[in-house]
């Protein structure tokens, strides 16, 4: 036992506080004991646990407090210590307040013996994360490389500081940004940084699936739950068990699945449709939306208490026309990618074509840049780099027609013009800005494919009525 980790249980209730102790210990850990949350602080420095475990409730000092002087004046404690808080029922709420404060994470009452001892095995493998972490920030300050994102900028450098300190806990994150801008990428590097590394990354499109199918595909179904099922079906909860769910184009879920949803976060347990037990969970939701997710509650798509659970911490990507400092390393990046995929030797980018790329809007932001580089690195003889040859046909050909003539991408709207017609003309203006191109117009617009093919289809069976 000398060498277990070390866990300190902060409880002011001597039978919780008993049961709690013995329990642990019986998993292999070492345990000492506090009633409150000062003689937690000064049996912490004085036995520098691995974790804590701290009641939120206490006399004296309660778990906040006790949380905020470990987090804020525990110079010399464990660099990788771990806060976990059990709240009662009617204080989750401040445990959600704890999570922001710097908790690994939160367990309500009365406690799920099977949900502790993972959370336990969890902050115990993030010792290994750490070192995971040193690695990627001495190749971050070396090359500008974070995980599967590469920039030097500002706004890339604060988005990586961002990530280095969240990625080793189990708080939810909500990724924003434009489409394409690269939300899955930051999630997959959250996975990749943190402790649940070695357990699947499921990641599911909101907008892709049908409204009749997306809860069997999310909690899985028996069979003969619905017509069609027959057979059992795993959803992505479970497959994604251990690891972690990236839930994108969140404001594209259903109101009735969204509460379903948060149901599944709070409890951590989840019922297949037409299943009559309940089985546990563990899994870290990240969230995506390339909605502004305020917008998308005040109008309805999206559930205000379900958005305060998955917005613990918010990482907004930029569009990349904001951070273009960047394109050359990401170009470069790229076609290292794109000449192993496809067997290539490209030598690189061209002064000529990174001069035409700089000077372009990206109005499809990195997934643009990707399709561009794979395109070019197909076409480039190997052993030489990229030029502006290699680039499509008639690139930046619309961005210089708008700035050759102030109106050439305006949208002019008469007043008395009802808000669905103005809608109805920006679509099919964009759409012929595109050349008809449907994903590169819901790009443009900020709305999913899905919205897009919608929004035609209404109009379609509006002109034939």
């Amino acid at each position: 036992m000398e060498n277990a980790v070390k866990v300190l249980i902060v409880e002011d209730e001597p039978n919780a506080l008993m049961g709690l102790a013995e329990l642990i210990s019986a998993w292999g850990y070492r345990t000492e004991t506090a009633r409150d949350g000062i003689e937690g602080w000064e049996k912490a420095l004085a036995w520098d646990p691995a974790i804590v475990v701290t009641d939120l409730k206490m006399p004296r000092m309660d778990g906040i407090g006790l949380l905020t002087k470990l987090t804020e004046e525990g110079a010399g404690l464990n660099a990788n210590l771990a806060v976990v808080v059990l709240s009662a029922m009617g204080s989750i709420q401040l445990a959600v307040e704890a999570m922001k404060l710097g908790a690994y994470d939160f367990l309500q009452k009365p406690v799920d013996s099977t949900r502790l001892r993972t959370i336990l095995a969890n902050a115990t493998r993030q010792r290994e994360t750490q070192i995971e972490l040193e690695v990627a920030r001495r190749r971050l300050r070396e090359t500008g490389v974070l995980g599967r994102l590469v920039g030097n900028s500002r706004q890339m450098r604060e988005i990586f500081g961002l990530i280095e300190q969240i990625a080793p806990s189990t708080v939810s994150v909500l990724i924003t940004g434009e489409s394409g801008t690269g939300k899955e990428l930051v999630a997959r590097t959250l996975h990749d940084l943190s402790p649940r590394r070695a357990r699947p990354f499921v990641a599911v499109n909101c907008a892709a699936i049908p409204e009749t199918l997306i809860e069997s595909e999310i909690f899985g179904h028996e069979k003969g739950a619905f017509t069609g099922a027959v057979e059992r079906r795993a959803g992505c909860f479970e497959l994604a068990n251990g690891g972690t769910l990236l839930l994108d184009e969140l404001g594209e879920m259903p109101a009735a699945t969204q509460a379903k949803l948060l149901r599944v976060l709070e409890e951590r347990k989840l019922r297949r449709l037409g299943a009559r037990t309940e089985q546990d969970v563990d899994v870290r939701v990240l969230a995506a939306t390339n909605r502004d997710p305020g917008m998308a509650v005040a109008q309805g798509h999206l559930r205000a208490d379900l958005f305060y659970r998955l917005n613990v911490f918010n990482i907004h990507m930029p569009p990349l026309r904001e951070h273009i400092e960047d394109l050359a390393p990401m170009a470069d990046a790229m076609v290292r990618e794109m000449n192993e995929k496809h067997g290539r030797k490209v030598s690189g980018v061209a002064a000529s074509m990174l001069d035409r790329m700089n000077s372009y809007d990206w109005p499809g932001n990195a997934r643009e840049l990707r399709n561009c580089i794979e395109r070019a690195v197909i076409l480039c003889p190997d052993g030489a780099p990229l030029d502006a040859g290699h680039l499509p046909p008639g690139f930046g050909k619309a961005q210089l027609l708008a700035a050759q003539s102030n109106d050439a991408s305006v949208v002019q709207v008469r007043v008395g013009t009802t808000v669905d017609e103005a809608e109805r003309m920006l679509i099919l203006r964009t759409l012929e800005s595109t050349g008809q191109n449907k994903t590169r117009a819901a790009e443009i617009l900020g709305v999913s494919l899905k919205t897009m093919h919608n929004k035609l289809k209404e109009y379609n069976q509006a002109q034939g009525e």
